[in-house]
């Protein structure tokens, strides 16, 4: 990267007009920009600079007699050599995170399908995120997810999804991984899925789901494998609460829901489509005798009495 001394410049602030207009019109000031919001993440080492100083004159007076010291401003030295270890190390977490790293995202009402190294399936839902070491992946097939994403897994060595909440092995199965704020889901559409939450080990046969809602196990839960999901536009759920079929619908619609006077822990069994989205809400609301109202991107939910 050149225009070294610009840059150093530039993340102490000390560039003048005419720098700084010469530093944007270089082809690296974007990858710069992100090394600058990395570095206000990142602590820099800590050092006790008066001991450091006081050390550095004990040397040079000791060194006195047999040569000239050359004097220099040992401040500005080390904000620049902090700033210089700040670079480094953000250049590295950029380059070698990006490089060593898979990750996929999906935003708001958006879904995702793609392939796995060893040919497994992965559909990411709304809102998703998942990530998995490319170098290590034919050793250990391991992934992180937060979301909800569908897998159908090759069969071959241990594969593993790993959420805030649990994480779930198989060896080639089909099944479905929900995690969200409070509520984590496991569905086994074939095989046998092993789900680990804190000390407890599940073993998950076609057609049974695995739930933890505010850290409360429901284990006995099963479901239609035939009955349509997300993966095909649909949402539906059994004996849920209303707060979590609600956040459903920000992920799948991309709107912002609040409530007036609205138990949101009554539970909801039933589903919405995830195509109209006036639908959708009147499956919602009219079962559980609520109304709302949508105002540009922002919905209100209340009672019919209220």
């Amino acid at each position: 990267m050149k225009n070294e001394n610009d840059i150093l410049k530039w993340l102490n602030r000390e560039n003048s007009d005419e720098e700084l207009a010469r530093l944007k019109e270089t082809k690296d000031f974007k990858t710069i920009e992100k090394i600058a919001h990395y570095s206000t993440q990142i602590e820099t080492p800590k050092v006790d600079v008066e001991k450091a100083l006081a050390d550095l004159k004990l040397k040079t007076k000791n060194t006195s007699k047999k040569g000239k010291v050359v004097s220099f401003n040992f401040n500005k030295f080390y904000k620049y050599a902090a700033t210089l270890v700040v670079l480094l190390t953000t250049s590295y977490f950029l380059l070698f995170n990006n490089t060593n790293n898979s990750i996929f995202k999906t935003e708001f009402a958006e879904t995702k399908n793609f392939q796995l190294p060893d040919n497994s399936e992965v559909v990411l839902n709304a809102n998703s995120e998942l990530s998995y070491a490319k170098e290590s992946w034919q050793e250990n097939r391991n992934l992180t997810l937060d979301g909800e994403a569908f897998f159908r897994v090759q069969k071959g060595k241990k594969f593993t999804v790993n959420t805030t909440i649990g994480a779930v092995t198989v060896l080639g199965t089909k099944f479905n991984v929900k995690e969200r704020d409070n509520y984590f889901e496991v569905k086994t559409y074939e095989g046998l899925v092993s789900v680990a939450y804190k000390d407890t080990l599940v073993k998950l046969p076609k057609g049974t789901i695995f739930k933890v809602v505010n850290g409360v196990i429901d284990m006995k839960n099963t479901f239609d494998i035939k009955e349509k999901s997300w993966l095909q536009k649909e949402s539906n759920f059994k004996s849920t609460a209303l707060r979590f079929v609600l956040d459903e619908i920000e992920n799948q619609f991309a709107y912002t829901i609040e409530t007036t006077n609205v138990d949101l822990d009554i539970l909801y069994s039933g589903g919405f489509t995830h195509t109209d989205i006036n639908i959708a809400l009147k499956s919602v609301t009219i079962p559980l005798q609520l109304s709302y109202k949508i105002d540009g991107k922002k919905i209100t939910i209340f009672n019919y009495a209220k």
